[in-house]
């Protein structure tokens, strides 16, 4: 015969609703972070072709 601590279960909505929110953190967190290194990535990008824009330029002008 199983016996549950009934007083035990008293706080698990509390604790459920912590669960919750860690997680909806966690998860604002790793977004923020993949947004970040999209907006770096894309610099990253837009000045390697300007560089290569400009040196397409000066070989046309030699």
């Amino acid at each position: 015969m199983v016996l549950l601590n009934w007083k035990a279960l008293e706080n698990f909505p509390l604790l459920m609703y912590i669960l919750a929110a860690k997680t909806l953190i966690l998860c604002l967190a790793f977004a923020g972070v993949k947004v970040f290194q999209r907006k770096r990535l894309e610099e990253k990008l837009k000045k390697e072709q300007a560089e290569k824009q400009t040196r397409e330029i000066e070989k046309k002008e030699n």
